[in-house]
Formats: structure tokens, sequence, C-alpha cells
């Protein structure tokens, strides 16, 4: 449908003549006319007078372009005004052309023809647009459901890995006593540990390229090892033989071996490094005089460091029944005793500093 939009009814049928049988065409004789008639209907095209009675063409083109109704649809000015200003008006107010009247009937229409065509391949593109648009978002919604997914079904294997570690180290522990034990509690210490040294700005460049939730679950498996030692040197209530003791001390480098089994079929990975050092390094003394390998100083990798106050710590408060339970007061005590000997002296002081809220886990 193309809209004629002029007060001069000579030049609306002309106008009119030179477009039937082309396409639908309607006649108005001014504005006001077109704004009421634009209420009701939709035209592919108006042609539009400039000089009119009432409203004129430039203000007629400027309420369509304000309404978002209206303003995709393309406005021809019609007109005898054949000054450049004029034209160049017209076109900054929106106008896709400018003719000038008289006008050749075959010229009107293929401009016509010209500007519905460029019109319905840009409606064309914008269609285009849209969809690609609405494929982009679909595809996002998809890939978020799936990430979601994903999400769910990582945390869930995480939560058995997590269960499957905390069962193997309860049986580890359980070795030792009849008594049973809560390996989460030294990863809770060590957690705590670690905020501690943040707080006190000690070793953190290390510690900040941790993977703390890794590092935290490898830690049960420190004492992995012990469960290739025979029960009746692991659980004997009498002291140790020199034999015996030596027997002990290997579950440190055979927790290493056994990591290093699961190593074989799995991608290198943070948690299996951590475990490795925990297994391997948390009997190690900053003098020297630890086992397996009597690493000394800061030869010790961090995690081992920690790991030794830790479980010289369990230990001590431990009731086992070889020995007496200590409280807390002596534990820290025995510990403090130890800085620069057996524990990191910077470690110590961490630990002193987090001492309290070792004291409150139960």
């Amino acid at each position: 449908m193309i809209v004629i939009v002029d007060d001069n009814i000579s030049n609306l049928r002309l106008a009119k003549n030179a477009l039937e049988g082309f396409y639908d065409v309607f006649t108005l004789p001014s504005g006001e006319k077109l704004m009421n008639f634009l209420e009701r209907h939709e035209p592919k095209l108006i042609l539009l007078d400039i000089e009119m009675p009432g409203i004129n063409g430039y203000q007629v083109i400027s309420m369509l372009k304000r309404n978002p109704a209206t303003r995709h649809i393309p406005v021809i000015f019609l007109t005898s005004k054949t000054d450049e200003k004029s034209e160049l008006d017209g076109l900054n107010l929106g106008a896709v052309d400018y003719i000038y009247k008289p006008f050749m009937p075959q010229l009107l229409r293929k401009r016509i023809e010209l500007h519905l065509a460029v019109d319905d391949q840009k409606q064309v593109l914008e269609a285009q647009a849209l969809q690609l648009e609405n494929q982009r978002l679909e595809l996002q919604r998809f890939k978020d459901s799936l990430h979601k997914m994903v999400l769910e079904k990582t945390a869930k294997v995480y939560d058995v890995q997590k269960t499957i570690l905390k069962i193997v180290a309860t049986l580890v522990e359980s070795r030792h006593t009849d008594i049973e034990v809560v390996p989460a509690l030294g990863q809770e210490r060590l957690d705590i540990l670690i905020n501690s040294m943040k707080e006190l700005n000690i070793y953190r460049d290390q510690i900040e390229q941790w993977d703390f939730d890794l590092m935290l679950l490898s830690s049960q498996l420190h004492d992995l090892g012990k469960i290739t030692i025979a029960d009746d040197i692991i659980k004997k209530n009498d002291k140790l033989t020199v034999h015996e003791y030596e027997t002990i001390k290997t579950h440190t480098s055979q927790g290493v071996n056994l990591i290093d089994r699961v190593a074989k079929t799995e991608e290198e990975n943070d948690f299996l490094k951590f475990a490795k050092i925990f297994a391997g390094t948390h009997h190690e003394k900053w003098d020297g005089s630890g086992y397996p390998k009597g690493l000394s100083g800061e030869q010790i990798p961090l995690p081992g460091r920690l790991m030794a106050i830790v479980d010289v710590y369990d230990a001590l408060i431990s009731k086992r029944a070889y020995k007496r339970q200590l409280t807390h007061e002596e534990a820290v005590k025995v510990i403090v005793d130890g800085r620069g000997t057996h524990f990191d002296p910077f470690l110590v002081d961490v630990f002193v500093h987090a001492s309290d809220k070792f004291r409150n886990l139960v």
C-alpha cells in the first residue's frame, strides 16, 4: 500500500494514475488526514508534499520519525521545491528520496520500485538479524543450562570423592586405636594455619599459588602409608622396639609409593602433588633430624612443614593406650619448645597466633 499526501487534487490524481495498476494507492489531502489514517493502517511507503496548509510536510515527517510505530515507514518528498537547501532539509529529517514535480510516471514508478526493494531487503536483513539473535540467546541458554548441569555433576562427584577420602583416612587413623577419630579436624586445623599465615603475611607468595580445596582434601592422605604396616606393630600398646620403630617410619615412603601408583593411571594434578608432599614430608624436621630423607629448613616443602605441626598437635591431644592424652596447653608448649628444631620457627609463631582456634575445635 502506498499513500500519497498532497493538498492539490490534480497532483493527487496525477500521482495516483501513475501508480494504479502497480500498487494499492490511497490519496489524502492533508497531513492531519494522514495522521488519522495511520492510526488504522500501515502503508509500505508515503509520498509526501511539503507545502500544505495546516501541518506541512516537514512537520509531518518529524511527527512520523518521533513515533516508534511509524518511524520505519519510508517517506519520499514529492514537491515543486527545487532548491538544494529544501532537499537537504528533507533528507536530514529522514526522507529516503526527493522527487520534483512535475514528474515522469515511469521515473516515479522506478524510484518507488527501488525504494520498496531496498526496504524489503532491509526487513529481510532485520528479520535475519533477529533470528540470529534469537538463536544466539537460545544457544547461550543451552550453554548456561549445560554449564549448570556440569557444575551439579561435578559437585556430586566431588562430594563422592570427599566421602571416599574421609573413609580411607578414618580407616588409616583408626588402626591406631579403637576410639573414633575425626580426620576432618586435621583439615580444619590446617585451614586455620593457612588463614593465619595470610593474616600475618608469612609465606604469602607461596600459599597464594595453591588450590586450597585440593590441598586440604589431599592432606587426609598424609598417613596413607600406614595401611602397609602390620597390625601387630601399628596397634602395639607397648613401647616399640628399634626395628618396629624403623618399620613404622616407612609409612612415609610407602605413602608416596601408593600415591605414585595412582598417579600412573591419572594425569598429573595438584591433588596428587599435594598428597605426595604431605605423605612424604610431614615427619621431616626443621633441624634435619626427621625422616625419611633428613631434609632441613626450607628444603622441606611448606605443606609438609605445616602438616608436621598439625600432625604432632593431633597426636598429643589424642588418647592412646600407650601414652597420656595431653591438654591443649600442654600440646602448645611442646610445639613451642620445638621451635627451630622440630618445626619451622615462623610457622610456630603462626600456630601460637591461631592456637585459641585450635582449642575450640572438637
